[in-house]
């Protein structure tokens, strides 16, 4: 075999990886741009579930999409959406084929771990006020001390009044902060492991320490606070416990990088994905073929349970109704349809590389990473997609162009994770994890690349333009 003959079959039989920027047509570098200056705004106004449902509503109204109700009649080209509870989003653009013939669907969740108070949080100590905190989902403890925080979320009064509230996101507000052990103090706590130098009942947000009252008095400071809270919110100290409040990162989204090729922020796990699944909808300009669905969900990172979960009857109700709408029972369309799984994978991080399984690893700037499984270990709570959905998004992907990567979440033995993969597939639906790949992935602060954003995007609207469903 001469050596032109050994290179032909080389290049037919052999993968080859290639960075996505040597594949990427530099004239959609423009388009990426402002593509990403678009999900840096989504972010900063998405801090927590309930922001980026209602962020997600609102774009898709200023894009011409309607509340749905069950004595709306639809048609081909219709554009509906349901809010969940103010927490949770589904969206329709109804395809001018019958929903016999499936439905094309990408699957995301909005809520990203983080602080939430707990239903008594208020108590003063050292004449100093605290809320404390129960943590939601998984984080490293030790990252949410000593950094900037801000409080989002809502409260119902006793007379059944619901108020917004919002400390620390609006200019010239101050933030709140969870203190540390200086060095000097801290010879004990460095001996223990990094698991456990921070207990999560020391995650106590420091609110103030001015008193109210006369010095005899007793409980000043968190009196002080409360009449705060009270003069611009009407909360009392009862109310907490019909309260929703999270505390959250105050850093807003930036490019990272000389060359500002990545995006720092809170929240990239799961909103990147989220936004690249609701613009890639929104931005449909013609009907689809098959109906396209998006779907935002809330208590991923908690196992997807509760009513705004993916384990909710919300999305079968959902799609029930769109069905009942063209006489088309539910089960036949879900099991013609096909989902795109839409959460991040965690990137390859040379600093870290003992964990990763390099072969399969994902790779910043590679683009969207599909992932045939998730779970741990002996893929325990993964959907485990057959190799003909692979290889239908497979199929999609490279007819528009899309830069993709097939990728695993690090070594077999070392952890894994979860998506809601198993609870669209457990619908009968045909379904494959896709997502873009994070660095610091569950930190108060994550980063990802531009591009895999863009390609993230590309690829959900492949799957919604789709001229051939997962059954032909």
């Amino acid at each position: 075999m001469d050596k032109n003959e050994y290179k032909a079959w080389k290049e037919k039989l052999l993968s080859t990886k290639k960075n996505g920027y040597d594949k990427l047509d530099p004239a959609e570098l423009p388009a990426m741009e402002a593509y990403c200056a678009d999900y840096k705004a989504f972010l900063d106004a998405s801090k927590t579930e309930r922001l980026c449902a209602a962020e997600s509503i609102r774009l898709a109204e200023a894009a011409g999409y309607r509340p749905y109700t069950r004595d709306m009649v639809l048609r081909e080209g219709d554009k509906v959406y349901v809010s969940n509870r103010g927490k949770a989003v589904m969206l329709a653009h109804i395809g001018w084929k019958s929903l016999a013939a499936g439905a094309q669907i990408a699957a995301a969740h909005i809520d990203s771990p983080r602080l939430d108070l707990k239903p008594n949080p208020l108590y003063e100590e050292g004449e100093m006020a605290y809320f404390k905190t129960h943590y939601y989902g998984g984080i490293r403890k030790y990252q949410w001390v000593t950094i900037p925080l801000v409080l989002h979320g809502v409260a119902v009064l006793r007379d059944g009044t619901r108020v917004t509230v919002n400390i620390g996101a609006d200019p010239g507000d101050p933030k709140l902060v969870i203190t540390d052990l200086l060095p000097h103090l801290a010879q004990e706590q460095s001996k223990k492991p990094l698991g456990e130098a921070i207990p999560g009942e020391t995650l106590n947000l420091l609110l103030g320490s001015q008193p109210l009252g006369g010095e005899e008095e007793s409980g000043r400071v968190k009196l002080a606070v409360m009449k705060l809270l009270y003069d611009k919110y009407g909360l009392t100290e009862d109310d907490f416990t019909s309260a929703e409040l999270e505390a959250v990162p105050a850093v807003n989204a930036c490019d990272i990088g000389l060359d500002r090729s990545l995006i720092g922020a809170y929240g990239h796990d799961d909103r990147v994905c989220a936004y690249a699944a609701l613009r890639a909808l929104l931005d449909l300009r013609e009907t689809p073929e098959r109906t396209a669905v998006c779907m935002l969900a809330d208590k991923e990172e908690i196992g997807s349970d509760g009513v705004t979960g993916m384990q909710s009857a919300a999305f079968d109700t959902f799609m029930e109704d769109l069905c009942a709408a063209q006489d088309v029972p539910l089960r036949v369309c879900l099991e013609s349809s096909f989902c795109l799984s839409a959460d991040v994978t965690a990137a390859y991080d040379p600093d870290y590389s003992e964990v990763f399984e390099k072969r399969n690893a994902a790779q910043v700037n590679y683009g969207v990473g599909l992932c045939k499984y998730t779970g741990s270990r002996g893929k325990s709570g993964s959907s485990d997609a057959d190799a003909e959905t692979v290889g239908y998004v497979r199929g999609l992907f490279d007819a528009e162009g899309v830069i993709w990567q097939i990728t695993e979440l690090g070594k077999v033995d070392v952890g894994g994770g979860g998506t809601v993969a198993m609870y669209m597939a457990n619908r009968n639906i045909a379904t494959l994890d896709a997502g873009v790949p994070v660095l610091s992935m569950h930190s108060p602060f994550e980063t990802v690349a531009k591009l895999d954003c863009w390609e993230t995007y590309k690829g959900m609207r492949a799957v919604y333009q789709a001229r051939k469903g997962i059954r032909g």
